[in-house]
C-alpha cells in the first residue's frame, strides 16, 4: 500500500500543474479534491532529485502537493545566480531561516567539504526535515540551528503557520504573542553577534525570516563591521527594505535589488 501511495503522490507531483486545471471546473473540483486527499494526504512526503538548475541531482523531501518549483530547481533564480557568483569553496555560508533547505543544498554543494554551513530554523518540525534532507545527501559540513535569529539572544514567540495554508510551514515567524495564532509556540533564540563568538563566521548569509530581518541585524552590528558578509536578503515590506538599505550602506556595503524582494549587499 505504501509503494501504491509513493506512486501516486509522484505522479501528483509530475502531474500538478496540468492537474490544477480541474479545479476551475466545478463538478471534477470537487470530486478531484476528496480523490487527491484520500489518496494523498496532506502530510506525504517523498524523496525527489532536483531537475535542473545549480542544485541539480540533489536530493530533496517534498510535499506533491507543493513541491513542484524545488523539484524543478526553478525557485527564486535570482538568489540561485548571486550563490553561484558570491560563494565559493572553503567559505561559511549561514542560511537564516532555512526552512527544508533547498538553499543550504546548494550552499552545501558549492563550498564544499572544505567550508561550513549553518543553517537556522526556529521550527521544530521543519528543523527535523532540514537535518534529514542533508543527511540524506551526506553534507556533513553543514549543521542545523533549531533556533531564531533575533536582536539579542532570549526566548521568543513563534507562530507556526497552519500546516493546510503552508505545508513547508514557510510562512512561520516571531510574533509578538499575541497574534492569536493557535499554533504559537516558544524558542530560543540568539544574535549573530553572539553565535559567531563561539563558530565559525560567516562569509555570505542568506536572510529569510519573514519580516524580523531589521531584528536581525539590529544584532549583528559587529559581524558586519568586522567580517564584512556578503548579503542576500529577503525584504518583507517597504519599511524593513528601506532601514536596512540605510543601515548597509552607513557601514559601507553597496546595495542593489536582485528582483522585487530581494537585495544584495557587498563590503566595499
Amino acid at each position: 500500500m505504501k509503494k501504491s501511495n509513493g506512486r501516486i503522490a509522484n505522479m501528483l507531483l509530475r502531474y500538478a500543474p496540468q492537474l490544477s486545471v480541474l479545479r476551475h471546473v466545478p463538478v471534477l473540483s470537487s470530486i478531484f479534491s476528496w480523490a487527491s486527499r484520500r489518496l494523498v494526504p496532506p502530510d506525504t512526503l517523498i524523496w525527489v532529485q532536483i531537475q535542473r538548475g545549480p542544485a541539480r541531482e540533489l536530493w530533496i523531501r517534498v510535499n506533491p502537493r507543493t513541491g513542484q518549483d524545488v523539484q524543478q530547481g526553478i525557485g527564486e533564480p535570482a538568489v540561485q545566480q548571486a550563490m553561484q557568483q558570491h560563494l565559493s569553496t572553503g567559505m561559511t555560508f549561514y542560511d537564516l531561516g532555512a526552512n527544508i533547505g533547498f538553499f543550504s543544498l546548494l550552499a552545501a554543494r558549492i563550498v564544499g567539504p572544505t567550508g561550513h554551513v549553518v543553517s537556522f530554523e526556529a521550527d521544530p518540525e521543519i528543523a527535523a526535515r532540514l537535518r534529514e534532507n542533508l543527511a540524506y545527501n551526506e553534507f556533513a559540513h553543514a549543521k542545523v540551528e533549531q533556533k531564531a535569529v533575533w536582536s539579542e539572544s532570549t526566548t521568543v514567540s513563534f507562530a507556526r503557520v497552519d500546516f493546510n495554508t503552508s505545508p513547508d510551514r514557510g510562512l512561520g515567524h516571531v510574533s509578538s504573542g499575541d497574534e492569536g495564532v493557535p499554533q504559537t509556540i516558544s524558542v530560543q533564540a540568539i544574535s549573530l553577534d553572539q553565535f559567531v563568538l563561539l563558530h565559525p563566521a560567516p562569509d555570505f548569509i542568506k536572510c529569510d525570516v519573514e519580516g524580523a530581518e531589521v531584528a536581525v541585524f539590529q544584532g549583528a552590528g559587529r559581524l558586519l563591521r568586522e567580517k564584512r558578509p556578503t548579503l542576500l536578503v529577503e525584504m518583507h515590506n517597504v519599511q524593513n527594505q528601506r532601514v536596512l538599505i540605510e543601515k548597509f550602506m552607513q557601514i559601507g556595503y553597496a546595495c542593489r535589488n536582485l528582483d522585487e524582494n530581494h537585495v544584495l549587499a557587498l563590503a566595499q
